[in-house]
């Protein structure tokens, strides 16, 4: 599999999902099988769930921007399942943090940062990096992905102490420019999304996936 995007921006709408900069679990998805996305990061501030994060070596997570509120220190746990049950998961800090540097608060934007961990991941079955795009490549529209995350299973819920997982399908650029219009959406540098299932508060930072690669 091959990331073709970052979540930044999950559900305003019950069924799509697009690119973007507000900060928003996978809603109407299914528990994943444990262990099947080893590149799975839970961004946490104060040992509590904030924001998705996937590896993309064995020492640094992409999330999104918004992820960190100022000076906020945070930690990244990798190999997880279930939150709330830290068997085969590891606990590391993080030592510095690299956000876009066209980056602003509160602008949709360059929504995007690294975290270099203060020490390197032990890489086992689950704990796993998974490579980037390359640069220019597109992906067709209606073509299925998928998305996962701890975060709220419904609006105003709880977060989700499972990694939930949840498949959509690209929806055309013209079609999502003209829904959400310059002020949300950008041709360039986003793309959005339509399902079943799709993701809500606590997902942002997450992979968006090309199932079919």
């Amino acid at each position: 599999m091959i990331i073709i995007s970052l979540l930044l921006l999950a559900s305003l709408l019950p069924h799509l999902t697009f690119t973007a900069r507000v900060n928003v679990g996978i809603v109407d998805g299914t528990e994943a099988k444990p262990h099947s996305r080893p590149y799975m990061v839970s961004v946490q501030s104060n040992k509590t769930h904030i924001c998705g994060g996937f590896l993309i070596s064995d020492e640094f997570v992409l999330t999104a921007g918004h992820c960190r509120n100022g000076s906020q220190i945070l930690t990244v746990v990798v190999g997880a399942h279930d939150l709330r049950n830290s068997k085969n998961s590891d606990r590391i800090g993080v030592k510095s943090y690299i956000p876009h540097p066209s980056y602003t608060i509160h602008l949709p934007w360059n929504d995007i940062m690294l975290l270099r961990l203060q020490e390197k991941v032990n890489l086992n079955n689950d704990v796993k990096w998974i490579s980037l795009p390359k640069k220019g490549e597109d992906v067709e529209v209606n073509t299925l992905c998928s998305v996962a995350g701890w975060g709220q299973l419904q609006t105003n819920g709880p977060l989700s102490s499972l990694l939930m997982e949840a498949n959509v399908h690209v929806m055309n650029n013209s079609e999502c420019y003209k829904r959400w219009g310059q002020t949300y959406y950008s041709v360039e540098q986003m793309m959005c999304t339509r399902g079943n299932g799709g993701s809500c508060r606590g997902d942002s930072g997450g992979p968006f996936i090309n199932i079919k690669t």
